[in-house]
């Protein structure tokens, strides 16, 4: 009886799937012609895409690249004035931004705009610039969010400067510059009265980075913050 009951159940599923086929069947006849024109699309837009990128988009990578190489000669002079608005035939960042927008070159023009601002003390536009930059690139990513709290901090903005602080020192981890980083944020956190806060990220940078230049001197930091509250 139970082998019976089985042979019904397992004639009943096949049944359902040859329905199913046939109905899938049934529709591809019936849209054959939308189907094809469907797949005709995808590929023109997918030979667009790549035609675009050889095109297109490398070119004017390659051109944003050029035109930016002075502007890179002038930061790396701390001519900052000079880096963000160019000089004679040479263009500044802020000119690779709006005639190269969606290359590259533009994005990280965005990342050096911000840092001349900074520079140049005009914290707001560093902000502007800063706060939307993203990067896979551990010392660049981490340089970002740390001037972003420094413009942040400048402008009194001070849990904003703790949170970019936090976001490069975690973000984009190292040992090179996340205990100074940290560092930052202990000291805004004391310049808040945020002292049990500043003692937590001075105690973390003893235990987590003891041998950087920041690790060898907290010990007086701990003690700064200590007295502080000893004194409350």
């Amino acid at each position: 009886m139970a082998k019976k009951q089985k042979e019904v159940q397992g004639d009943k599923n096949l049944g359902n799937i040859e329905s199913a086929l046939s109905r899938t069947e049934m529709f591809i006849e019936d849209n054959q012609k939308m189907l094809t024109n469907l797949l005709l699309v995808v590929l023109a837009i997918a030979l667009l895409v790549i035609a675009g990128n050889r095109y297109i988009l490398k070119p004017k990578n390659a051109e944003a690249a050029s035109s930016m190489f002075m502007a890179e000669r002038y930061f790396e002079r701390d001519s900052f004035n000079l880096a963000l608005n160019g000089y004679g035939t040479f263009p500044g960042f802020l000119d690779v931004i709006d005639e190269y927008s969606i290359t590259k070159s533009a994005k990280l023009a965005k990342y050096y705009a911000g840092i001349c601002y900074k520079e140049l003390g005009d914290y707001q536009s560093a902000v502007d610039y800063l706060s939307g930059f993203r990067t896979r690139d551990m010392m660049v990513g981490a340089a970002a969010q740390s001037s972003l709290g420094d413009a942040y901090s400048e402008l009194g903005e001070y849990n904003k400067a703790v949170k970019a602080y936090f976001d490069a020192a975690d973000g984009y981890q190292n040992e090179f510059t996340t205990p100074l980083i940290l560092k930052k944020a202990g000291i805004v956190y004391e310049e808040m009265g945020e002292l049990e806060k500043a003692l937590e990220v001075y105690k973390r940078i003893s235990l987590e980075y003891p041998a950087s230049q920041e690790g060898r001197e907290m010990e007086k930091y701990i003690g700064r913050v200590e007295a502080q509250m000893a004194s409350l």
